[in-house]
C-alpha cells in the first residue's frame, strides 16, 4: 500500500541538503528559521495528499515518513543530515532532545537516537511539513504546528480502496494493521497515545471536510497560530455579565 520512493535516497537527501544550504546563502543576515508543521494521520485520512498541498501552497519543504524512516535507519545518510547544522543549532537541538528523554523518562536505543536527531535537524532547518514518525513528540511545541487528521473508519477504508485499487477486505486489513502499528510505535518510543487530541494544535476530520476543506482549515489555523506569542495561548474572552434582573 505504500507509495514507493522513486528516486534513490542518497539523491533525495543531497537535493534537500543543497536546498537548505542555498537558502542560508540567500539570507543576507541570520534569521529565525520558519516554523514547522507536523502531520499525524489515521490511515486513509488523506494525510499524504494534504501534506503535499500544504507544502506547495505555503512554500514549504515536504519530508515524508518513509524518507525519515530510511534516513534514521542508514547511519551514513543520517550523519550527513545531522552535519548540516552549525554547532550552535546542534547544541540547541541536543538540549531539547535530552530534555525530551528526561521528561518522558525514555531510554533511547540507537534507532531512536538517530530518529530524534534526524527529525530535530529537519525541525531546526525550519519551513517544512513533516509527515509521521512521531515528529509531533520530538520537536518543540512552540516552534511546531501539530496537526492530526482523522476520519470515520468506513470512509478511510473506501479511500484506501480507491487509491490502491484493492478490494474492501484487503483495504480494511491495511487500515486496521496500520492503525495498530502506528499506535504501537508511539507507545514504544514516546510512551504516548498518538490519538490523544491534547498532543495537537488542530484536529481535522477529513471525512467531513475533504482534502480541500482540510487544507483550507489548516492554512487558516496555522496563520492564527503563527501570530500567537510563543509560550502563550489565546485566552477565551469571558462572557459579558448578565443584565441585572
Amino acid at each position: 500500500m505504500r507509495v514507493p520512493i522513486t528516486r534513490p535516497l542518497n539523491r533525495l537527501v543531497d537535493e534537500q541538503l543543497a536546498k537548505w544550504s542555498q537558502r542560508r546563502v540567500e539570507q543576507k543576515k541570520p534569521v529565525r528559521p520558519g516554523f514547522c508543521i507536523t502531520i499525524s494521520r489515521e490511515p486513509g485520512s488523506g494525510g499524504s495528499e494534504i501534506a503535499r498541498r500544504l507544502a506547495r501552497e505555503l512554500g514549504m519543504d515536504l519530508i515524508g515518513a518513509q524518507i525519515i524512516q530510511q534516513v534514521a535507519e542508514r547511519a551514513d545518510i543520517s550523519e550527513k543530515v545531522i552535519a548540516s547544522l552549525d554547532e550552535k543549532e546542534i547544541r540547541r537541538r541536543d538540549l531539547w532532545i535530552d530534555s525530551l528523554f528526561r521528561t518522558r523518562h525514555i531510554w533511547p536505543d540507537d534507532y531512536l537516537r538517530h530518529l530524534t536527531k534526524v527529525i530535530g535537524t529537519i525541525g531546526k532547518q525550519g519551513n517544512v511539513v513533516i509527515v509521521g514518525r512521531g515528529a509531533q513528540f520530538i520537536l518543540p511545541p512552540e516552534e511546531t504546528f501539530r496537526v492530526r487528521l482523522v476520519a470515520p473508519r468506513e470512509i478511510r477504508i473506501r479511500n484506501v480502496m480507491r487509491d490502491s485499487e484493492s478490494d474492501f477486505e484487503e483495504s480494511e486489513r491495511y487500515v486496521y494493521k496500520t492503525e495498530a502499528d502506528r499506535s504501537a510505535f508511539h507507545r514504544k518510543y514516546f510512551q504516548a497515545d498518538w490519538a490523544d487530541p491534547n498532543h495537537y494544535d488542530l484536529v481535522v476530520n477529513t471525512g467531513l471536510m475533504g482534502v480541500e476543506g482540510a487544507v483550507a482549515a489548516i492554512k487558516a489555523a496555522f496563520a492564527v497560530w503563527k501570530d500567537t506569542p510563543r509560550g502563550q495561548s489565546r485566552e477565551i474572552p469571558a462572557p459579558p455579565p448578565r443584565p441585572a434582573t
